[in-house]
């Protein structure tokens, strides 16, 4: 797991819901039981405030970093998808972009992540409009015509812009891995077993965002992988968070105080 990573992660899953800042010191701690070093730590966080998703500032317990407005929406977005809220049924059409360059591998991988598939190097289609694909086109740097397009045979075209062969077999791969992560955890476990537990189980789900663009089931094949996935996910995440957030915020609080809670500084 990388630190950077790991870090949009922490911020987005527990951080956010606590005033979206930390103590440097937190965040080390906080990320130590995913085997990620102090050094790295630092060296991302330093990398996270030149790309503008992090902003140094000085707490009451030393220096700590905050959210930008750009990384909060990203977050809120990406939770709304983590968690499949907030979102309404399908209407049956199409986001097109007709680009007129092909996109770089960077910008492709962006709209990806924003629920685009490709058709050609210069038509993608999303099954959902992002509120994010006009700035992610502009920075691109590349002009484009944008549809709203329906489909009479739908499956089909999805089956152009996404592999949901490949994508089905990563849910299966997702359970198989994950289930004996979740399954060692038990009620004499540290609140750190479960936190490190469910960090991992996040950290793995969240990969799908630059994956599957969560299709609504009209255009899905029988027996969708990704629904029983979803229902593993839900299962262990909510049966975890007691205990992590348990841990959260005892590393908060040692963090603010400078001092030892129950397990040994990093």
């Amino acid at each position: 797991m990388q630190a950077r990573s790991a870090l949009f992660d922490l911020y987005g899953d527990y951080l956010r819901a606590r005033g979206s800042r930390a103590p440097v010191a937190a965040l080390v701690k906080l990320l130590a039981p995913l085997d990620i070093a102090a050094p790295a730590v630092r060296t991302a966080v330093s990398r996270m405030v030149r790309q503008g998703w992090l902003h140094p500032l000085r707490l009451a317990s030393g220096p700590g970093y905050l959210l930008t407005p750009k990384a909060a929406r990203r977050l809120d977005d990406a939770a709304t998808r983590v968690y499949r809220t907030g979102r309404g049924g399908w209407d049956g059409r199409f986001d097109m972009i007709l680009l007129n360059d092909q996109l770089s591998r960077r910008d492709a991988t962006r709209l990806a992540f924003l629920g685009y598939g490709p058709l050609s190097d210069h038509v993608w289609i999303a099954p959902r409009a992002s509120d994010e694909i006009e700035a992610a086109l502009a920075e691109a740097g590349t002009g484009y015509e944008r549809f709203s397009a329906s489909h009479t045979a739908g499956s089909e075209i999805v089956g152009r812009a996404w592999d949901l062969d490949r994508i089905g077999q990563s849910y299966e791969e997702f359970v198989t891995s994950l289930r004996p992560v979740v399954k060692a955890v038990t009620a004499r476990s540290s609140d750190e077993e479960a936190y490190a537990a469910r960090f991992r189980l996040v950290h793995a789900w969240r990969s799908f965002l630059f994956q599957d663009p969560q299709l609504p089931a009209a255009l899905l094949p029988p027996q969708w992988p990704g629904v029983r996935a979803a229902g593993f996910f839900d299962k262990h995440a909510a049966r975890l968070r007691p205990a992590a957030d348990r841990y959260v915020e005892r590393c908060l609080q040692a963090a603010t105080r400078g001092g030892r809670v129950g397990f040994s500084d990093s």
